[in-house]
């Protein structure tokens, strides 16, 4: 009662048929081997480590010296008003 009613339309054939352009199955290339060394990985995992401590560093100077901001501007401030 409540369903829609669709018109009856036949479905188009298709614009066109897919073929097989080559019966012969494609041969893929093998990709060359690569040989990672121990000593690369461990250069690799230093450098990081060696990046993350100088970010640290670099961060907490970086707060250092806002909060040494901060304190020299208030007891400045305090200075001018007397």
């Amino acid at each position: 009662m409540f369903l829609p009613k669709y018109p009856d339309s036949p479905t188009p054939p298709p614009a066109h048929t897919h073929a097989p352009a080559d019966p012969a199955p494609a041969q893929r290339t093998p990709f060359p081997q690569v040989s990672i060394s121990t000593g690369a990985i461990a250069t690799v995992i230093v450098g990081g480590v060696v990046l993350t401590a100088l970010l640290a560093a670099v961060a907490v100077t970086a707060i250092s010296v806002a909060v040494a901001a901060v304190v020299l501007r208030s007891m400045l401030r305090d200075h001018h008003r007397r």
